[in-house]
C-alpha cells in the first residue's frame, strides 16, 4: 500500500466447513433400462425397515448440526424424485431417500474474495462511535462456481474495523416468481435474439406486468396454428428461459444475514454469480439496495441485478442493452434528471458510463477513462459504485499491469456531469505486495468502498483467496487528486 492507505490489521478467510445442502441426481440412465434415479430408489426401497430407521438416525445425528431443519430439507428432496403416485413417506424413509438424493456443497472451499459494502440497514444497539456495515462476498467453491454471501462488520470507534462472527450454518432461500414488465421482457427477448411471429403474439397478449405463471397462461391462449408453425418450439423455449431468468428469493426471518447464500438459479448464472457491486439508492422510489453482478453460464458473461430492502427478500433480474453484455456494471446511488447512470466496461479495457430510463435497459456507453500508466496498462475499470463527496464522485478503479497484477486506484468525476473526469490518482492506492500467492496470485481487488466520518474504507480481496481492509483519510486523497 502507498502512504495514503493503511491496513486495518484484520482478515476474513474462507471456511470450507460452511456448506449448503443441494439436490443431487445421479448420471444418465442405461439405454433401454431404468433411469439411475429409479434404480437407486428401488435399491433403497428394498432395505429392511429397521435398517432404514437406524440409517435415518445416523444421518440426522451426523449432518443435523450443519443444516437447520435437516429433516424437512431431506423430505423435500425425496419428494422431488418420487413418482407422482407414490404413497406418502414415513419420516425415516423420507430422511434416507432424501439423503441419497442430496449433497453438501462447500460454497467457499476454494476462495472468499471481492467484497462490496453498504451501510447496514440496522444501526441499533451500537456503542458510541460505532457504525455497522454490511458486505457482500464472492464465494468460490468446487468447479469454480461462485455464489453470493454476506457478512457484517463494525467501523469505529475511531479508525478501527471489526468483522462480526459469521453464522456457523448456511441457509438456502425459497425460490419464487419475479414480476416482469411487458416492455422489459420484449427488450430481453430482443437482447437474446428471440424474435418471430410466436414471440410477437405472446408479448402482445401479456398484461403490462406479469409473472412466469401468467406467461404460461398467455402461451396456452395462443391459437393452435401459431404453436405449430416452423420455429415456434424454439421461440417458446427461448421465451421460457428468458421469463425464468427473473426470480424472487426469500430467506426465513430466523436465518442470520451472514448465513444467507444466493446460489445460481437462472440458466445464465449456472456457472457463477460473481463480484456484486452493492449500492444504497438515495431516492425513496423503489428498493433501498441494488447489487449488480456478473452472471456466467459456462460460455458467456452478462450483467444482472438484485434488489432488496432488507437482505432477506430479493428479486433478481436480467439487464439488457449493450453494456449488459459485459461485466462490472456499477450503479450511481441517485438518478440524474430522472435517468439512471452506471459505470461500465466501455470497450473491454476502459471505464465508461451507460444510461437507462428504468435501471434495467441500458444504452451504449461512453468511455471516460482509459489505461495510461504501467500499473493499468492492460486494462482499467471500476471497483464499485461511485461515492459522492463535495469534490466530486470518487470512483475506485482497478488496473492490470505486468505479470497480470491487479492494483486499486482512484479517479474523480464531476458531480453534475459524471462523464467529466476531473481528477486521477497517478499511483495505486493498494497494490500487491511482493509475489502475493493464493488462488489467483498478485491480485488485490474490491467491489466497493464506503466513506464514514472522513475516512474511506476499502475491504478488498487478496489473491482471490482472502479479504483484508484498508483505510484512507479522504481529505489528503482528494487533495492529491485535485491539487
Amino acid at each position: 500500500m502507498n502512504a495514503l492507505a493503511v491496513d486495518a490489521g484484520v482478515e476474513l478467510s474462507a471456511r470450507p466447513e460452511r456448506v449448503v445442502l443441494r439436490l443431487f441426481l445421479p448420471g444418465e440412465s442405461t439405454p433401454g433400462g431404468d433411469t439411475r434415479t429409479e434404480a437407486v430408489l428401488r435399491r433403497v426401497s428394498a432395505m429392511r425397515p429397521s435398517d432404514i430407521a437406524a440409517e435415518a438416525m445416523t444421518i440426522l445425528d451426523r449432518f443435523g448440526p450443519r443444516h437447520p431443519d435437516l429433516a424437512a430439507m431431506l423430505r423435500a428432496n425425496a419428494e422431488v424424485v418420487l413418482p407422482a403416485d407414490a404413497p406418502p413417506l414415513d419420516d425415516d424413509s423420507a430422511t434416507v431417500i432424501g439423503a441419497v438424493f442430496s449433497a453438501e456443497y462447500a460454497v467457499e472451499a476454494a476462495a472468499l474474495c471481492n467484497p462490496s459494502i453498504v451501510q447496514h440497514p440496522d444501526q441499533s444497539s451500537l456503542s458510541p462511535g460505532e457504525f455497522r456495515v454490511l458486505l457482500s462476498l464472492r464465494s468460490i467453491g468446487e468447479g469454480h462456481i461462485s455464489s453470493i454471501q454476506f457478512c457484517e462488520a463494525i467501523i469505529g470507534p475511531d479508525r478501527t474495523w471489526s468483522f462480526l462472527p459469521r453464522s456457523e450454518t448456511l441457509s438456502s432461500p425459497a425460490i419464487g416468481e419475479a414480476t416482469w414488465t411487458r416492455e422489459h421482457f420484449a427488450r430481453a427477448l430482443a437482447h437474446s435474439g428471440g424474435t418471430g411471429e410466436t414471440t410477437r403474439a405472446v408479448v402482445q397478449s401479456l398484461p403490462r406486468t406479469f409473472s412466469a405463471s401468467m406467461f404460461e397462461g398467455a402461451v396456452h391462449g395462443l391459437r393452435s396454428p401459431l404453436l405449430h408453425q416452423a420455429g415456434a418450439r424454439d421461440e417458446l423455449n427461448r421465451m421460457r428461459i428468458a421469463v425464468d431468468s427473473a426470480y424472487g428469493v426469500e430467506f426465513s426471518p430466523a436465518d442470520p444475514v451472514s448465513g444467507r447464500v444466493l446460489f445460481p438459479v437462472a440458466d445464465e448464472e449456472r456457472r457463477g454469480m460473481e463480484d456484486v457491486r452493492l449500492v444504497e439508492i438515495a431516492d425513496a422510489d423503489g428498493p433501498r439496495y441494488r447489487g449488480t453482478f456478473t452472471a456466467y453460464d459456462g460460455h458467456s458473461i452478462a450483467s444482472r441485478v438484485f434488489t432488496t430492502d432488507d437482505f432477506r427478500r430479493f428479486e433478481i433480474h436480467r439487464l439488457t442493452g449493450e453494456p449488459a453484455r459485459t461485466k462490472g456494471m456499477a450503479l450511481f446511488p441517485r438518478r440524474f434528471d430522472g435517468e439512471w447512470l452506471a459505470l461500465s466496461r466501455a470497450d473491454g479495457e476502459s471505464t465508461g458510463i451507460a444510461r437507462s430510463a428504468n435501471g434495467l435497459d441500458w444504452s451504449r456507453q461512453t468511455a471516460i477513462h482509459s489505461p495510461s500508466e504501467l500499473w493499468d496498462v492492460v486494462q482499467t475499470g471500476n471497483c464499485g459504485s461511485p461515492l459522492e463527496t463535495t469534490a466530486g464522485w470518487l470512483v475506485l478503479t482497478h488496473g492490470v499491469g505486468p505479470m497480470r497484477s491487479y492494483s486499486i486506484g482512484a479517479i474523480l468525476l464531476d458531480l453534475e456531469d459524471p462523464t467529466r473526469v476531473i481528477g486521477v490518482l497517478d499511483r495505486p492506492l493498494i497494490e500487491p505486495t511482493d509475489a502475493i500467492g493464493g488462488y489467483v496470485p498478485n491480485v488485490v481487488y474490491t467491489c466497493g468502498g464506503i466513506i464514514h466520518e472522513g475516512v474511506l474504507w476499502i475491504p478488498h480481496g487478496v489473491a482471490d483467496q482472502r479479504i483484508r481492509v484498508a483505510s484512507v483519510m479522504l481529505a489528503p486523497l482528494l487533495a492529491e487528486m485535485t491539487g
